[in-house]
């Protein structure tokens, strides 16, 4: 499933792109809401692995606007909780993932996205 958790770990990897290929941008997307117990502690342990720009860009063109601009310097539980609706409750089932550098477009079915590349686009 494609879960912004997940979508802020990828990056463009297409023979060439090498820069400015994150994040990758959600095109013509389907979106469902799917609630899940939240783990404040694994919320908060996984903060510094974020690029909360991004983070906060994406959930943002998503139609979610819960998250802070700025990551504050201190974390309480409204944010962790905001936070963990944004990284795991927000499911793309459709669409596609582009890529901002070399237009690349990684397909999404059934909240599956397709990261292979065709042998001519391997680096």
């Amino acid at each position: 499933m494609v879960r912004l958790i997940t979508h802020n770990l990828l990056a463009c990897h297409a023979k060439g792109c090498t820069q400015n290929n994150f994040p990758l941008q959600f095109k013509d997307v389907s979106i469902e809401l799917k609630e899940q117990e939240v783990n404040s502690e694994f919320v908060k342990n996984f903060l510094p692995r974020l690029e909360w720009k991004a983070l906060v860009n994406t959930a943002r063109q998503l139609g979610d606007t819960s998250l802070p601009e700025e990551l504050p310097d201190m974390v309480d539980d409204d944010f962790l909780k905001a936070l963990h609706h944004v990284l795991f409750e927000i499911h793309v089932e459709e669409g596609a993932m582009v890529c901002p550098n070399c237009g690349h477009s990684y397909p999404i079915s059934n909240g599956i996205p397709n990261m292979l590349l065709s042998e001519h686009e391997i680096g």
